[in-house]
């Protein structure tokens, strides 16, 4: 795709144009101000923003709101990861320095200076229409930075609600509440285009087709990959320890992150006894008649439905006719498994799904599940992540070295690890960087350094010169001048 493709796709009005002009308008007044206050008034700001959705009540409304005007995912887990995800993202905030000298190397002679980006132009997607707006937002004015969020159609009456939150916030600590602003509804891709050229920084979180057109909008840009989380189960893992957390991570907002596990891949030596392990904790295996009618109602068309994302497994299991599965654990099955082979569009099931519904691969031993992960990634989620379920370390290392993802979950709930968690050392997130393996610039979990430009001063120093024998030596011992 050019630079320019999607300028000839996307037409903005005159209106559009000047709309989205107003907003930025007045986030770069707000901004001005803000980035020269200091760091007290930065921390404020930030603490402000966290309490909008972290308070109870309000975090209530918000989970309440996104449900019923998205249909996807539960109250109860979007209570949680509203309030967790930012919790563990002012942990990792806390105390850090974000204006002025934030950096010295006496050694090397290097200064180093925060400096804001500006606007950030921030895409979201209605998976998460409240905390990953907040996650971005926090990171953004850390960096005394405006923020103005487009968010998804469906997500925007729980980004406005947000937006009315923070900025009731940000008024008690004395800073402008346009430091936040959100494109009116209804959102369009001609407005959201529109932000993307307007803003000095785009940070996409969604859809594929957002995270390409925010590539491409000729504004610097961070997107993430597309997910596709597969999890290996070593035959010495604790198979009910790894169960447990393969429910807990693919149960977790019915299956809405992008960090769920979709695929499940098992060695030979342990299958039946992790299949045991899985129906224990609520999972049903689906026979071959019940999976292909699960297929055609999942992709009526060719493409994944949204009658069936983000539903609970039981109402997954009653939309495709699935009494067995509908009935099975007193009516309340966690997830629903099918086995598979294959890999690619003619096997859907190896590809994502955001609903609880989980494929299962044999393997016959460990690099042969490294092999079937390799396919999986090929077809759908590369540069994303992989879960391990083992007890032997080496193997961790392993599919670093080998795999082509930006991080190893290791015996974890893969979709509460991979943002960041109180037992891991990742920075809380809810946008996962996937390299060049996923089509993106970077491969870590987005944090607020991404949202700052950093100045760096250079002193000069001792000069130290190194002689052509210490560096090139070796290379003329092996091999001659």
């Amino acid at each position: 795709m050019s630079v320019n493709a999607p300028s000839r796709a996307i037409q903005s009005d005159p209106q559009t144009h000047a709309t989205v002009a107003q907003l930025v308008a007045r986030a770069r007044a707000a901004q001005a101000a803000f980035s020269q206050a200091g760091q007290t008034v930065i921390d404020d700001a930030v603490a402000a923003v966290a309490w909008a959705i972290m308070e109870p009540e309000r975090n209530r409304q918000l989970a309440e709101c996104a449900v019923r005007d998205t249909g996807l995912g539960n109250v109860d887990d979007k209570i949680r990861k509203n309030y967790r995800k930012t919790l563990g993202l002012l942990r990792d905030l806390h105390g850090v320095k974000t204006v002025g000298v934030i950096a010295e190397d006496p050694a090397k002679g290097i200064v180093e200076i925060a400096r804001a980006v500006g606007v950030v132009a921030a895409i979201t997607p209605s998976t998460n229409p409240a905390a990953t707006p907040a996650n971005k937002i926090i990171n953004a004015l850390k960096g005394g930075n405006a923020v103005i969020v487009a968010p998804s159609p469906k997500g925007w009456s729980a980004g406005a609600m947000l937006l009315d939150f923070i900025q009731q916030e940000l008024r008690k600590v004395g800073v402008s509440p346009d430091l936040v602003q959100c494109l009116p509804s209804p959102v369009s891709k001609a407005a959201t285009w529109e932000l993307m050229q307007q803003a000095d920084l785009v940070v996409a979180t969604g859809s594929q087709a957002n995270v390409r057109m925010a590539y491409t909008s000729g504004t610097p840009a961070f997107g993430v990959g597309a997910g596709n989380v597969a999890s290996i189960v070593d035959a010495s893992a604790n198979l009910a320890d790894a169960a447990d957390k393969i429910k807990r991570s693919k149960t977790f907002d019915n299956a809405t992150s992008c960090s769920s596990e979709n695929s499940v891949v098992i060695l030979d030596a342990v299958y039946d006894a992790m299949l045991a392990a899985l129906d224990a904790c609520g999972g049903v295996l689906l026979d071959a008649d019940e999976k292909a009618r699960l297929q055609a109602a999942m992709w009526p068309d060719g493409k994944l439905s949204g009658h069936i994302t983000g539903k609970n497994a039981a109402t997954v299991a009653q939309l495709a006719g699935l009494s067995r599965a509908s009935q099975s654990h007193a009516g309340q099955p966690a997830f629903l498994m099918v086995e598979e082979t294959g890999f690619g569009s003619d096997y859907p099931f190896s590809g994502e799904k955001l609903s609880p519904v989980l494929t299962v691969y044999r393997a016959r031993d460990f690099s042969h599940a490294c092999e079937i992960v390799e396919h999986i990634y090929a077809y759908m989620g590369a540069g994303h992540s992989v879960g391990l379920h083992s007890a032997d370390s080496a193997q961790a290392l392993a599919l670093g070295l080998r795999l082509p993802v930006a991080r190893v979950i290791v015996n974890q709930a893969h979709c509460l690890a991979t943002g960041g968690n109180f037992d891991n050392g990742l920075p809380f997130s809810l946008s996962m960087g996937c390299g060049t393996w996923g089509g993106n610039n970077f491969s870590e979990n987005l944090n607020y350094r991404h949202y700052l430009n950093i100045t760096r001063i250079a002193r000069p120093i001792p000069e130290r010169v190194p002689a052509q024998e210490d560096l090139l030596g070796a290379y003329f011992r092996k091999y001659g001048k």
